[in-house]
């Protein structure tokens, strides 16, 4: 096997290993697009640089007197069309948002297999360590640092049994969480009455708190709390 053979079978097993240890975070916390699709995306875009770098054995001495090509065009490519499966893993569900984390791990990935494509290896493997920093150790710092909770809130009644917006609001207020937002509406062709709104805490356990607390009210026939952020 001649050197140059070695080299880009190493640069494909050396995207593939980097895209699989990234994915491996995020199958490990439940995310849609995990191993498997990391190392894919990491092999993929090594592979697209290889076209471009080792142009000259697969482009005749004619073509490549006549054309003068760019290896940048590649990875401009590769960067948008990874764009389009970073949107496949962002989803909406309610008015949440939530897989943009792991759209800029896919992106991320990619950029890192275009540097291992190209034999970029020392910043490759910076970036690879950037990257599960980010994803693990920086999770442990977000989940330490003081912020506010919010979550949307649904409360719904029988239509002759509506708490009020005064005693809603320091039930919720009781609790320690303020309320932003808040609508209401008839449904269940004005059978039910409901509430909906976002509630913001500096403490996520109050949600556990407040939805024992809902679970003791008989008037109450439903509720949700469901909490926003990726």
């Amino acid at each position: 096997m001649s050197y140059e053979l070695i080299v880009m079978t190493a640069r494909i097993f050396g995207a593939l290993l980097i895209g699989a240890v990234i994915g491996l975070e995020r199958s490990f916390h439940g995310r849609p697009a995990g191993f498997r699709t990391h190392a894919l995306v990491c092999v993929a875009s090594s592979l697209l640089m290889l076209v471009t770098v080792y142009q000259n054995e697969w482009m005749t001495q004619l073509t490549i007197d006549a054309i003068r090509t760019d290896p940048t065009r590649m990875a401009q490519g590769i960067m948008t069309g990874i764009g389009f499966l970073g949107a496949g893993v962002i989803f909406k569900e309610g008015l949440t948002v939530r897989g943009l984390t792991t759209a800029a791990s896919i992106w991320m990935t990619a950029s890192i297999g275009i540097l291992v494509g190209i034999g970029f290896w020392f910043p490759a493997l910076i970036g690879t360590a950037a990257t599960l920093t980010v994803l693990s150790v920086f999770r442990w710092i977000e989940n330490s640092l003081p912020s506010e909770f919010y979550a949307h809130h649904h409360l719904r009644f029988k239509r002759e049994a509506v708490m009020s917006e005064d005693e809603l609001r320091k039930v919720i207020g009781s609790h320690g969480f303020s309320i932003a937002n808040l609508h209401s509406r008839l449904i269940d062709d004005g059978k039910s009455f409901e509430y909906r709104m976002v509630i913001r805490s500096r403490n996520r356990d109050s949600a556990q708190a407040l939805a024992q607390h809902l679970l003791q009210l008989p008037q109450v026939i439903e509720f949700r709390i469901s909490p926003t952020g990726d």
